[in-house]
């Protein structure tokens, strides 16, 4: 069956628009909480980001929650991967995540975690659906649902971070600056990297509820770079609005993205036999990856983007290791999905561990050049099907000769088709993104 309301991560719209309003929001409140009452007895955890919206859609939540006769539990503003987090170690049925990630604070959105931290199921989030055609009900009123609120939530989230590296691990004498995108990161990333011993400087940690990923955090690298460069820091550690994503600056305040830091994990682990089979990275990775990975005998697939199908193939293939070139990073090794917070300890336990700078550690990678383009649309029918656009692309990939590739997708979040072009030739390789750039525009025109 097709779903209706859940994309490739969750639910997600401008605030005020169908489906993200209160009236919708307490009907799914309901319907999730019927959902999983029926597997047996439900407690569900509720966390958010520092979006102001994200007040208006807590309330009802809870309410369609407790309606259904679900205990709700309130963890305030958390990380999305700290929410998956608590709700496997409080043994609830499942997490709710109120998020619009790295969109700017007029967007918001719904994901779910099951009571293991993973996603959900398909065949749950098809009953969800079906549940949100029927009738809203509400239990007797000795069953309603009771609501209570995790205090210590942010200090749980902190020790679980710090649990991810050896016990002996210090950080005395490393100098960095993290963004925190005024985002869900803003208590509990600056207390994990001070309490391991390093020297922090903190941006962007004041949300309003207005200013979450605005100018700043990982889609806005500017400031982090002068920072790092003013600071004289070893690096910078930028997470998004809802601390699922990161990436680095280096002390040149060079951007190092999700490939180059998916990298440095990788072969940290493999260099100390603890990598279990290979990487999952997908179709945006870039080649460079591929080639570097292969150089150290490391398998690697590709699988289609968005952290969800990153997962489902780790799952597949019981790895434990991938990510996308955005920055969402999963180290299936210490936790169920992708975690900012804890990709980056990663990546400084292996800088330690070589006694290098981060720009010594990724030089081992040698991007191809890649050029990203996003062309807005309206919405509706696919461009990237149209046949125009196809026939182009089929005529750009021949002209390279083998010597690059294209991909075009429409976002799965956002009413973006990105399109993206990779080769040897960065002139080739622009020239071709431009023009194929242009061709989608006019389509969607």
């Amino acid at each position: 069956m097709t779903k209706k309301y859940f994309g490739t991560d969750g639910i997600r719209g401008r605030v005020g628009v169908y489906p993200i309003t209160p009236d919708f929001m307490l009907k799914l409140g309901w319907a999730a909480g019927m959902a999983f009452r029926s597997m047996g007895a439900c407690r569900i955890l509720v966390g958010k980001d520092t979006r102001i919206s994200g007040y208006m859609f807590e309330s009802a939540l809870e309410a369609g929650l407790s309606a259904a006769g679900a205990d709700v539990m309130l963890l305030g503003p958390m990380p999305t991967p700290a929410i998956a987090y608590l709700t496997r170690t409080f043994h609830a049925e499942a997490g709710i995540v109120i998020s619009a990630s790295h969109n700017p604070h007029d967007d918001n959105g719904i994901k779910f975690f099951s009571g293991e931290g993973t996603k959900l199921p398909d065949e749950v989030e098809l009953m969800i659906e079906e549940l949100l055609e029927a009738p809203m009900t509400v239990v007797d009123s000795g069953k309603l649902g009771k609501v209570s609120r995790i205090n210590d939530a942010s200090g749980r989230y902190i020790e679980f971070c710090k649990s991810s590296v050896p016990t002996s691990t210090n950080f005395n004498g490393l100098k960095i600056v993290i963004d925190c995108a005024h985002g869900a990161t803003y208590k509990v990333a600056p207390s994990v990297f001070k309490e391991l011993g390093a020297e922090v400087t903190v941006l962007s940690a004041q949300p309003n509820g207005l200013n979450i990923n605005e100018n700043c955090g990982s889609t806005h690298m500017g400031q982090l770079q002068a920072a790092v460069l003013a600071e004289h820091a070893d690096l910078g550690i930028a997470f998004d609005g809802d601390g699922d994503r990161v990436l680095m600056v280096d002390h040149t305040g060079a951007i190092v993205d999700g490939d180059e830091l998916l990298f440095i994990i990788a072969r940290d682990l493999h260099e100390r036999g603890k990598l279990q089979g290979g990487v999952v990275g997908t179709l945006m990775s870039n080649l460079g990856l591929e080639l570097a990975l292969a150089d150290l005998g490391i398998a690697f697939v590709r699988a289609n983007v968005g952290d969800r199908y990153v997962i489902a193939a780790l799952q597949e293939r019981d790895w434990q290791v991938g990510g996308e070139n955005s920055g969402h990073i999963v180290c299936f090794q210490h936790t169920t999905t992708g975690d900012a917070i804890i990709a980056a300890l990663q990546v400084l336990l292996s800088l330690r561990r070589r006694e290098e700078s981060l720009a010594q550690s990724r030089q081992a990678l040698r991007k191809c050049p890649q050029v990203l383009l996003n062309v807005r649309f309206s919405g509706g029918v696919n461009p990237v099907e149209h046949p125009a656009i196809k026939e182009a692309c089929a005529r750009v990939t021949e002209a390279m000769q083998g010597r690059g590739r294209v991909l075009l997708r429409k976002s799965g979040t956002e009413p973006l088709v990105r399109v993206m072009v990779e080769g040897d030739d960065e002139v080739m390789v622009r020239g071709y993104a431009q023009e194929l750039a242009k061709l989608v525009s006019e389509v969607c025109a």
